[in-house]
């Protein structure tokens, strides 16, 4: 039987917020707080950006669950962040008091919270991308995730970085005409694109790239070819991410859930479910949950609690 007086800890710990969740032992949600980013916390910078964002996510959680964050000991505790735990373990344990802990990267907890915990594959088409399933066996398969040098095709970053090399192209006459470059430059003040790719390397993070990628939406509303090739060939770069884990883990159909900023465009989800489709057989479903109420699910879980979660607030 459930025990209402533990406490239960899940924390979704992104490259652009923090989310804390608490519950008690019958999966009531009693505390919500917000961070900032702490992804790359090896780094004496990133280690103290990492206890910055975890401190005031806890500390927001705690007071709205009416618990003393100083004092407070979880029954279990489930952290799932980008970019993987290893550089963030130990920093976990130094800052949460926990019976049982669970340390794992973000994919793993937004797959958790998209299908409720059961067997299924979640895309990730945040300011980067990734692919993750697991089986009714618990194996698991990712595709992607590989940061936005080499990698996260489909992400904000690489949705923006395609907008600039189309700007740029057009600007230097080899390339179509289009109107990500105008938009590119009204939002950034550069004088021309070549001022802004610039400006890219030196004045913004890949955050800020990354949450460019809605004018790449905007210019295809307005009829750009050019927004709508980006657009498609990222849905299908994203779908080829699922095919890859689904070959890996299935045979049957199972659930492929979405979550990030990339698939709030109607055309790229839309493309991306029919890619989906024609390659595994599977639908696209609307996650359940958010990564973070994920997060406390494995918690409870990792406790042998099987409430379900109640009172979940909306993720955005």
């Amino acid at each position: 039987m459930p025990d209402s007086g533990k406490l239960y800890l899940g924390i979704d710990g992104g490259q652009s917020s923090t989310t804390a969740l608490i519950a008690d032992g019958e999966g009531r949600v009693i505390g919500r707080g917000r961070g900032g980013p702490c992804n790359h916390a090896a780094a004496a910078e990133g280690r103290a950006k990492f206890f910055r964002a975890m401190n005031a996510c806890l500390t927001s959680a705690c007071e709205q669950a009416q618990i003393d964050a100083n004092t407070v000991q979880f029954a279990a505790a489930c952290f799932g962040f980008s970019g993987g735990p290893q550089d963030k373990d130990a920093y976990s344990r130094e800052l949460v008091r926990s019976a049982r802990y669970k340390i794992t990267h973000d994919a793993e907890i937004a797959l958790a919270g998209a299908t409720a915990g059961e067997p299924g594959i979640i895309v990730i088409g945040g300011t980067g991308s990734m692919a993750f399933g697991k089986n009714a066996r618990g194996e698991t398969a990712r595709a992607g995730g590989w940061g936005y040098v080499f990698g996260d095709e489909g992400g904000g970053f690489d949705l923006t970085r395609r907008a600039l090399r189309a700007a740029l192209q057009a600007e230097e006459g080899w390339g179509p005409a289009t109107a990500l470059r105008e938009l590119l430059l009204e939002a950034t003040g550069a004088a021309n694109a070549n001022d802004l790719l610039h400006r890219f390397y030196a004045d913004f993070d890949r955050v800020a790239i990354a949450g460019m990628a809605k004018l790449v939406t905007q210019a295809a509303e307005q009829g750009d070819d050019v927004a709508r090739d980006i657009l498609r060939d990222a849905a299908r770069e994203l779908a080829i991410l699922v095919e890859g884990v689904y070959r890996k883990l299935f045979r049957e159909v199972v659930p492929v859930a979405t979550v990030g900023g990339v698939f709030r465009n109607l055309k790229l989800r839309n493309e991306f479910g029919e890619r989906v489709r024609e390659l595994t057989g599977c639908a696209v479903i609307p996650p359940r949950y958010g990564p973070a109420a994920g997060a406390l699910l494995e918690a409870l879980r990792l406790d042998g609690n099987g409430s379900e979660l109640k009172s979940v607030p909306e993720e955005k």
